[in-house]
C-alpha cells in the first residue's frame, strides 16, 4: 500500500490505503455502491480515472456527466449515462472517459460513508495522478451571491484548521489542508472563463444547516441578531469567505489518501443579509452551474495539456 508506483521510469502519484485489515480480506464490498471486487473487474471499469468530482444531490452529478461529456466530446449529445450504482439508493455514480461523477449526499456523516468506499474503489483499481474535486453550493460572507469559492483551508466552528473524529471512543484530529497549487490553477482557469467572480477563502464546515450556521430561522434558536453578526464577523476575519457541511472530512480523508484535492462551491447567499434563499429558480441554476463550468474547464485544459505530452 505504498504512496507511489514505478511505471516507464517515472514515479506516478497512487492512492494510499492505510488499512492492514484489507489484505486479508477474499472480498471487499462496496457495500454503499453495490459494487465488490469479486464481482466487479474494477481495473477494467476504473483504471482510466483520472478525475472524479463528488456532489452532493445524484441529479447534480448526473447533469456534471452530461456536461462534461459535451465539453470533451466523449459522447453523443443525446447519449444516457447509466447510474453506475443503480442497484442501491443511496448514492448515485457515473463516468465518462477519465471523469467520475459520484454523489455524496447531505453532511459529514454520508459524504465520510462515500469517501472509505470510493477511496477503496480507486485503490483496487489501481489508479493513479487522480484529482478529486467536491463541487456544491454554500452560504457565502461578505460575497454577492454567485460568487465561487476555491477552498483554501476547511475550517470549523472555531475557525481552527482541523477534522476532529471519535474512533473507539478517543477524539482523533486530522488536517483538513488542500492543495495550495491546485487551488491556484482552478482561480486561473475563473480568469481565463471570464464568466463569474472567483476566490480563495477559507471554508468553514460545520455539523448543521441551522444553529451550527448561526442562522435565525430554524426549529430552534437561543442567540440574537446581534451574537449571529458578531459571529459571522469573526468568521470572516478569520479568512472564512462560505460556509458548507462537508469540506472538513472531505480535505482530511484526501489528504491522508495522497489524493490532490479541491472544494469549489458557488455561493447562494450573502448570509451577513440574510437567512433564506430567496433567489429565483432560474437564478438558482444559473449559480449552480458555475463550479460545474469551472471544473469543467480545469480538466478540458489538463486533458489537452496530456495530450501535447
Amino acid at each position: 500500500m505504498s504512496l507511489s508506483e514505478e511505471k516507464n521510469g517515472t514515479c506516478e502519484r497512487s492512492i494510499y490505503v492505510n488499512n492492514p485489515h484489507l489484505d486479508y480480506m477474499k472480498d471487499d464490498i462496496l457495500y454503499h455502491f453495490n459494487l465488490a471486487t469479486s464481482s466487479h473487474d474494477l481495473p477494467s471499469m476504473f483504471g482510466d480515472v483520472k478525475f472524479v468530482c463528488v456532489g452532493g444531490s445524484p441529479w447534480r452529478m448526473k447533469s456534471f456527466t452530461e456536461y462534461i461529456a459535451k465539453e470533451l466530446g466523449l459522447a453523443d449529445p443525446n447519449a444516457e449515462f447509466p447510474n453506475i450504482c443503480a442497484g442501491t439508493d443511496r448514492y448515485a455514480m457515473y463516468k465518462i472517459g477519465p471523469v467520475l461523477s459520484v454523489s455524496h449526499g447531505m453532511g459529514i456523516p454520508s459524504i465520510s460513508i462515500m469517501l472509505h468506499e470510493l477511496i477503496k474503489l480507486l485503490y483496487h483499481a489501481q489508479c493513479t495522478e487522480v484529482t478529486l474535486v467536491r463541487i456544491g453550493t454554500s452560504g457565502g460572507i461578505g460575497l454577492k451571491p454567485g460568487t465561487v469559492v476555491v477552498t483554501k483551508q476547511s475550517v470549523d466552528s472555531m475557525f481552527q484548521p482541523r477534522f476532529e473524529q471519535l474512533i473507539l471512543g478517543k477524539p482523533v484530529v486530522r488536517s483538513t489542508e488542500l492543495d495550495g497549487e491546485l487551488a491556484e490553477e482552478l482561480l486561473q482557469c475563473s480568469k481565463e472563463l471570464a464568466e463569474f467572480e472567483t476566490v480563495i477563502g477559507n471554508t468553514m464546515c460545520t455539523l448543521d444547516f441551522y444553529e451550527g450556521q448561526a442562522r435565525l430561522d430554524g426549529a430552534f434558536c437561543s442567540y440574537t441578531e446581534e451574537d449571529k453578526q458578531s459571529y459571522l464577523a469573526e468568521a470572516y476575519a478569520a479568512g472564512v469567505r462560505n460556509i458548507e457541511m462537508e469540506s472538513s472530512v472531505f480535505a482530511a480523508m484526501c489528504k491522508l489518501s495522497n489524493l490532490r484535492a479541491a472544494v469549489v462551491c458557488v455561493t447562494l447567499l450573502d448570509r451577513q443579509k440574510g437567512d433564506q434563499i430567496t433567489s429565483s429558480h432560474d437564478v438558482l441554476n444559473n449559480y449552480q452551474q458555475r463550479p460545474q463550468a469551472l471544473v469543467g474547464h480545469y480538466i478540458k485544459k489538463k486533458l489537452n495539456a496530456f495530450k501535447k505530452c
